[in-house]
């Protein structure tokens, strides 16, 4: 129930939820108040005291506004409402003493510093500072931490406003960061001058309101104002986190994230932030031929001809990466379709069902595992599988709910009941009464690594009817970016990847992660030199996630537009261009000549893909039960810095995941 109040905030009167703080409710107001410390998605400090406002008929002196709530006002002596003030002249003084507080030990290091021109202390000094200081004795300094190879420190900044600890503490579930020592003494360190070790720690750079930690490697390359700016998709897991792209000329300098509730909050792994360097390096940037055994540099006209050449009267197979957009997918569809031929997504054997939505999508969105009361993780490790998941899953266990898991026991950053190893704990699940639970908000989550078995099908069976018999949501966990959109789109033959196999060619569209056998001959259309290049006959250059617009739907079936930053290098062009090109060469020529016609005629068959940003209800629609045969359930991802050819690429993930590997082995005493 809503304890509503009523509050004047600088003469204007709202009324707000007694729950919320004053600084939220002059939010509400439209009135911004400065702060350094108090972070919405984190707990409150107020240690900054920066959004001190004049609580009127409060005590004579200036209020924290984020640690003072809307119900603990006083009414005015005839029950008129509390009044709050945030310009007047007490307020000013009081935010111009505690800046030059702020500032009295904070160095001149702004035409140096990569915080420059995005920073909250630059802004704030100026607009709630003044211009002159009154300390004449030397600055105080601190020794910078070693936080690893991702966030580099500069502590001498540090304005102690702890949204560092809070959110390794609170979000990130580790405990390696923390404040020692009083005073002027006060310093933010790791413990035992630890590194951090999660696949979260870059949001710490975004949280910073200074220059005390900043991204290690985009470290002295751009300055905010000369880059450009687009919004976009992240495509390093299928949980689809909005994105920010900052090019510079062609070069992608760096990823950010964007709010959004829905998807990431405001949260990217450290696999999405720090990727861009593998978009540099291995690039296909020209079309190649095999001769004699041997790849040799081709134009487009005599590369397009070699392929159409090749499929000519052949039995046709398509396979579709991780990384492919919708609309290159559709495309790849037709064109392979149009010559009798088949295409296949479930390139890694998952069992996945192509026309039952509810059993690869599921019905719960991301958003509700957020109120969960009981999650249940079937064969899925979200900690390297959606980085940013697991902290929404964290948060509900922060909130009380109960998390149980069947599969391996690993490290999850919060505690859970470990329910078993294998399908075993599943049947028996299902033969127990679940009264307890059924009235609960719960929702139960498979991963790939439970699907991708001989028995996966009977494994999703089995966990879509524990979700009904626990009238729980139902979540399919994926872990590639195109995996929900070409099921969308049908993308799949009945015999899955045993009939395309048996094809004379196949077409590759960006397809690293499996290994094609000897025999059949292979068209591969990508943008790294990864393990496709590498098998190929002919390959034609595709472009990066980041350099054409594209569609993406995300695990919970939520469709996104990816804009394209930049241009691909070379000849490369865009991917569902590319196969329209090649159809043209074949005589088969697809029937659109721009994106927009391919999307008007892709949202014809398939209407949801053009509800951008919706997730479209789903109703459970259980499947058949089958044997499930024992053995635990392993691990979908091996590596989580190495999971696509642009990571394999970044020599950034290649240290990190030789860091992981490091930290696993057991330390060994000195003799």
């Amino acid at each position: 129930m809503s304890d509503l109040r009523k509050v004047i905030i600088d003469g204007q009167e709202i009324e707000v939820d007694g729950a919320m703080t004053l600084i939220q409710a002059c939010e509400v107001a439209g009135i911004e108040i400065p702060r350094f410390c108090y972070h919405e998605r984190l707990t409150i400090a107020g240690n900054c005291r920066m959004c001190l406002v004049e609580v009127v008929g409060g005590p004579p002196k200036p209020a924290a506004s984020c640690a003072m709530q809307v119900r603990d006002l006083r009414p005015g002596p005839e029950g008129q409402p509390p009044v709050v003030k945030t310009n007047s002249p007490m307020v000013k003084k009081a935010r111009e003493g505690v800046m030059e507080f702020l500032l009295i030990n904070h160095p001149l290091d702004c035409p140096i510093c990569d915080q420059g021109g995005e920073c909250d202390l630059q802004d704030q000094a100026m607009a709630y500072g003044v211009d002159f200081s009154r300390y004449r004795e030397p600055k105080r300094a601190t020794e910078d931490l070693d936080l690893g190879p991702l966030v580099e420190t500069h502590m001498t900044r540090c304005i102690s406003c702890t949204r560092c600890v809070r959110f390794t503490t609170e979000v990130a579930g580790i405990h390696q960061m923390g404040q020692t020592g009083r005073g002027e003494d006060a310093e933010i360190t790791s413990y035992l001058g630890q590194t951090l070790d999660s696949n979260l720690q870059g949001n710490i750079i975004d949280l910073c309101p200074v220059g005390a930690l900043v991204s290690k490697p985009y470290a002295f390359t751009a300055r905010p104002w000369e880059l450009t700016k687009t919004e976009s998709i992240d495509v390093m897991d299928a949980l689809g986190s909005n994105i920010r792209v900052d090019t510079k000329g062609r070069e992608v300098m760096r990823f950010l994230p964007r709010n959004h509730d829905g998807v990431n909050e405001e949260w990217i792994s450290d696999k999405t932030r720090f990727v861009w360097d593998g978009l540099r390096r291995q690039r296909l940037d020209q079309p190649y031929v095999r001769e004699n055994g041997k790849l040799r540099p081709a134009t487009w006209p005599e590369a397009l001809s070699a392929a159409a050449k090749a499929m000519e009267g052949k039995d046709v197979a398509g396979i579709v990466g991780d990384l492919a957009p919708v609309e290159a997918i559709f495309a790849l569809k037709q064109m392979i379709e149009g010559r009798g031929g088949v295409v296949e997504c479930r390139t890694d054997g998952a069992r996945l069902p192509a026309r039952n939505r509810s059993a690869y999508v599921g019905t719960a969105t991301i958003e509700e595992l957020d109120t969960a009361k009981a999650i249940m993780l079937i064969g899925s490790n979200p900690a390297i599988e959606a980085p940013v998941l697991n902290a929404r899953i964290r948060k509900a266990w922060t909130k009380g709910a109960s998390v149980g898991v069947i599969g391996e026991a690993v490290d999850l950053t919060y505690e859970y009941k470990h329910l078993g190893t294998g399908p075993d704990t599943l049947t028996e699940l299902l033969g127990r009464d679940h009264t307890d639970v059924a009235d609960k908000p719960s929702v139960v989550v498979v991963g790939q690594a439970a699907l991708q078995r001989d028995d996966g099908d009977a494994v999703l069976a089995a966990a879509m009817a524990l979700a009904e018999a626990t009238n729980s949501s139902f979540m399919v966990l994926h872990t590639a970016a195109a995996r929900v959109g070409a099921l969308d789109v049908g993308a799949t033959n009945d015999g899955g990847m045993a009939v395309v196999s048996k094809a004379e060619v196949i077409y590759n569209l960006g397809a690293d992660e499996i290994e094609i056998e000897a025999g059949p001959f292979v068209i591969y259309q990508g943008s790294h030199g990864d393990r496709g290049a590498h098998r190929a006959d002919i390959i034609l250059p595709g472009a990066a996630y980041t350099e054409e617009p594209g569609l993406f739907v995300n695990t919970e079936g939520r469709p996104q537009l990816a804009l394209r930053a930049g241009f691909a290098p070379g000849q490369a062009k865009e991917n569902w261009s590319i196969l329209r090109a090649l159809s043209a060469e074949l005589g088969a020529q697809l029937p659109y000549d721009s994106i927009a016609q391919l999307r008007h005629m892709l949202i014809d068959e398939v209407p949801h893909l053009g509800k951008i940003d919706v997730v479209a209800e789903q109703t459970l629609s259980p499947l058949p039960q089958g044997d499930m045969s024992g053995g635990a359930f392993k691990q979908a991802i091996a590596d989580f810095y190495l999971t696509n050819p642009i990571a394999r690429a970044s020599q950034l993930m290649a240290e990190l995941s030789a860091n992981a590997k490091a930290r696993k082995q057991e330390a060994m005493a000195a003799e």
